[in-house]
């Protein structure tokens, strides 16, 4: 089958390992079931595997991809759920210390085919196309737990997405226009600040730039760039979510007291559960709001794909077909 897959890894040259090719067919363990295809959407974890970060060498070949949706076994339409939790694990599986993505210990979903196991296959709205589908997993579900399960945001408070543009990003500020958030976005580029308009925000600034007010809660993707703005914008008793670092883990200054003195809430967050995806593609469903898409690709020109959003030249989800 055609898959797209990481052969070797370079920190300065991530695209280097990335083959197009033939694989050998997924091999079906117990209890899990195949998926055939139809969408799979690009993520920053993708490129961070071709540099060596959550992939470990003696796991090479490994196939990439996290997302996707396509059909199961009876020909059903679905969504496959990237979290792939130890088989005796109940409940959250996001707390599970042996869980892992796709394409980290078992081979991912760019692919014609993809195993999974059979508790990770959620049922795709009607109302949803393929390439919307497959943008669920990993950002849109990461935004929706940041929001309404890790965040406990409720219609009515303010929220700051920092760094508008990315796939999470983008999801944040549909998804918290759609659940009666006033929504506030910032971006270095002043196209993207415009398009986070155009995507339900209600207003946008400058990255670091001063807010007219002080917000309910910070959504924090960037890390070290963005850290010290997030801080400096919540509300006494606010909370920052931050489930990601694109800009570097390392921070100069902490700001440990301003978090303790304004009692500061810092949460973490990691992508979501099955359930939590069920209940994204429900309100998907009932809303009608839909993950932005930046460019689809056939997955023959993955590499593209993977060269756009290595530029930063992304606003929303590349998604590739089959």
């Amino acid at each position: 089958m055609f898959a797209v897959t990481a052969q070797s890894f370079s920190t300065d040259d991530p695209l280097s390992g990335l083959v197009l090719g033939e694989r050998p067919d997924p091999e079906v363990p117990d209890g899990w079931t195949t998926v055939t295809v139809k969408a799979a959407s690009l993520n920053h974890h993708d490129l961070w595997s071709l540099r060596g970060v959550g992939l470990k060498e003696d796991a090479l070949p490994m196939i990439l991809g996290c997302d996707a949706a396509g059909h199961d076994e009876d020909g059903n339409e679905v969504v496959v759920h990237a979290v792939v939790s130890s088989p005796d694990w109940t409940g959250d599986e996001t707390l599970d210390p042996r869980r892992s993505l796709l394409s980290e210990r078992y081979q991912g979903t760019f692919a014609e085919r993809v195993a999974v196991p059979r508790r990770n296959v959620v049922p795709k709205p009607p109302s949803l196309s393929f390439e919307e589908a497959a943008c669920l997993p990993t950002a849109w579900l990461t935004a929706y737990r940041m929001l309404f399960t890790q965040g406990g945001l409720k219609s009515g408070d303010t929220v700051l997405v920092q760094g508008a543009g990315g796939g999470v990003a983008t999801a944040l500020i549909s998804l918290a226009r759609a659940g009666g958030l006033r929504v506030l976005a910032t971006s270095r580029d002043e196209s993207k600040r415009a398009k986070a308009l155009e995507l339900g925000a209600h207003d946008v600034f400058e990255s670091g730039e001063r807010l007219p007010a002080k917000v309910d809660a910070v959504m924090e993707t960037v890390g070290r760039a963005t850290w010290a703005h997030s801080i400096r914008s919540l509300r006494p008793g606010g909370r920052i979510v931050i489930s990601g670092t694109t800009s570097g883990p390392k921070l100069d200054d902490a700001m440990l007291t301003n978090i303790f003195f304004l009692q500061l809430s810092v949460i973490g967050s990691t992508m979501g559960t099955r359930d939590e995806l069920a209940a994204l593609a429900t309100m998907l469903d009932a809303t009608g709001v839909r993950p932005l898409l930046d460019r689809t690709l056939p997955m023959q020109q993955a590499r593209d794909g993977f060269a756009a959003l290595a530029d930063g030249d992304v606003f929303g989800k590349i998604v590739f077909t089959l």
